[in-house]
């Protein structure tokens, strides 16, 4: 048994390094560099037309619903930001400067400026590729842009289809992983040794604490509640704790940034000093000194990644859903997503750690004691004592619960798919009953596993953006030339000449 967990573990290992290593590192920055080229750097030429339609709107036309069959914007939106916004603006971000150093929330940056016009470019094809299901309700995702977008160019209609049924797959075993069991174990951990660490050993039933079973019953009924209620449902929770648990925590940042503030100046300059790696081992070997330059820029930009999902197309099914008709339009929803992810949540928390005192801001070296575990958690405790730590352990349980509600979305919309609308509804009970055993898994193996599947999601998506580039162009054009240069041109809005019929009509009459 041993020697098959040792193999299990190799495999799995070369898998990732391949999905998160070199290559899928340079085809995730190269995709989103040639995205923001052909763009004509989108995010920042017209940085006031998107965060006029997305920002400005949430009081607004955003939350207006003009589909019976959609959701507005904003809930879409959140919803999105449900599965965005997790542990890995937490956990993720001190993991990469205790690994990578302070210099590794620069390239965290850096995948996020490309990364907003990956999620512009995801958003964009889904809506343009979307149809409506069994249910009359919207169904879009990489999939279906590597089925009908990769799969209309000649000679590639079978690679196509491979891509987006690999894509399916890869996304389900993700689901569970990443998206159920990981995230549903890190709650139990926390809230586990929080609030209820005078019990933890009391009692134990088939291995597990009776306290983790309880936290995992409860947090399945609570899931089970709200999806089985169906999308919209999931929505509108989302629209609602969204937006609370992320001012809430924005604020909670700022009280210690504001504590620390006259470390705030070295804590800017580390970030740029270490841009390359500690300077305590920059003055070794070459060979060192490129090894820790390269773990650096992995290191930020992997959890970039994993923060803000651009790249991996899950999003995409989520905002498929949006009421609106024009798919530059939910594309600046993308750009949106990524900013308040990773550049204002995510630089919070970078902030927090970094002029916290946890890490060395001379050498750019954690200091003895302190691990990516537990970094966040001290610093608010350090400041704030027990409800510093009470905060953070309750911020986690909202991000990676949300994490959770968003990927029983994802799984379902692959599963219906490959198997149809009433495959999807099994699924959701698979998922949910799963919860229980995230709670009382002890293996690390299995959060390797589907940190894997997560990566490789991501290929056959970038896979397919790339060869949509002169759609892309095409569709960006089009939007700017009619909406922001007031020309009088045909919209582009369906690859379905019904859709497009629809679309048209509804654009026209200042429906979209």
């Amino acid at each position: 048994m041993g020697s098959v967990f040792d193999s299990v573990v190799k495999i799995n290992d070369a898998v990732n390094g391949f999905a998160w290593g070199t290559f899928g590192l340079i085809l995730l920055l190269g995709t989103g560099i040639i995205c923001t080229v052909i763009t004509r750097f989108f995010q920042v030429t017209h940085i006031r037309h998107w965060w006029k339609k997305t920002f400005g709107s949430m009081y607004g036309e955003a939350r207006i619903i003009n589909d019976s069959g959609a959701l507005s914007q904003l809930r879409t939106f959140c919803m999105a930001l449900c599965a965005t916004i997790g542990t890995g603006n937490i956990a993720g971000v001190s993991t990469a400067i205790c690994v990578g150093g302070p210099g590794a929330v620069l390239w965290m940056w850096v995948a996020a400026f490309f990364g907003m016009m990956v999620k512009y470019a995801e958003n964009a094809l889904g809506l343009f590729y979307r149809r409506r299901n069994a249910e009359g309700a919207w169904s879009g995702g990489p999939m279906y842009y590597l089925q009908d977008g990769l799969g209309s160019l000649k000679h590639c209609k079978v690679l196509g289809r491979i891509l987006g049924i690999l894509f399916c797959i890869f996304t389900i075993l993700a689901s569970f992983g990443i998206g159920n069991m990981g995230q549903i174990n890190k709650i139990t951990i926390n809230v586990g040794e929080t609030f209820f660490s005078e019990v933890q050993g009391s009692g134990v039933f088939l291995g597990a604490p009776v306290a983790d079973w309880m936290i995992g019953i409860v947090l399945m009924i609570v899931a089970a509640v709200i999806i089985l209620g169906g999308f919209r449902r999931l929505a509108a929770v989302s629209e609602k704790l969204i937006p609370f648990m992320s001012i809430i925590y924005i604020i909670g940042c700022l009280v210690l940034i504001i504590m620390h503030i006259t470390n705030l100046p070295a804590a800017f300059a580390s970030i740029f000093k270490f841009a390359l790696g500690p300077a305590a081992i920059r003055g070794g070997a070459v060979g060192t000194a490129i090894q820790l330059a390269f773990n650096t820029i992995k290191n930020g930009c992997k959890r970039g990644v994993f923060s803000n999902e651009a790249g991996l197309g899950s999003s995409v099914m989520v905002h498929s859903n949006s009421c609106a008709r024009e798919p530059v339009r939910q594309g600046m929803w993308g750009i949106a997503e990524v900013f308040l992810d990773t550049f204002v949540i995510c630089t919070m928390t970078a902030l927090v750690v970094l002029s916290s005192g946890a890490i060395d801001l001379n050498t750019g070296l954690v200091r003895e004691g302190v691990n990516d575990a537990t970094l966040v958690a001290k610093a608010f405790g350090a400041s704030l004592g027990a409800p510093g730590e009470w905060f953070v352990v309750i911020a986690i349980t909202l991000f990676a619960f949300t994490t959770v509600m968003g990927w029983s979305y994802y799984g379902a919309k692959v599963t219906e798919y490959l198997f149809g609308v009433t495959w999807a509804k099994v699924y959701r009970l698979i998922f949910i009953a799963l919860i229980v055993l995230g709670a009382v898994m002890e293996s690390n193996l299995a959060w390797d596993i589907s940190d894997t599947f997560n990566g490789l999601m991501m290929i056959p998506n970038l896979i397919g953006l790339i060869a949509q580039i002169p759609l892309l162009i095409k569709l960006t054009r089009n939007y700017i030339n009619r909406r922001i240069k007031g020309k009088e041109i045909e919209p582009m809005l369906s690859y379905d000449p019904d859709i497009q019929r629809d679309a048209a009509r509804a654009v026209a009459k200042g429906m979209d």
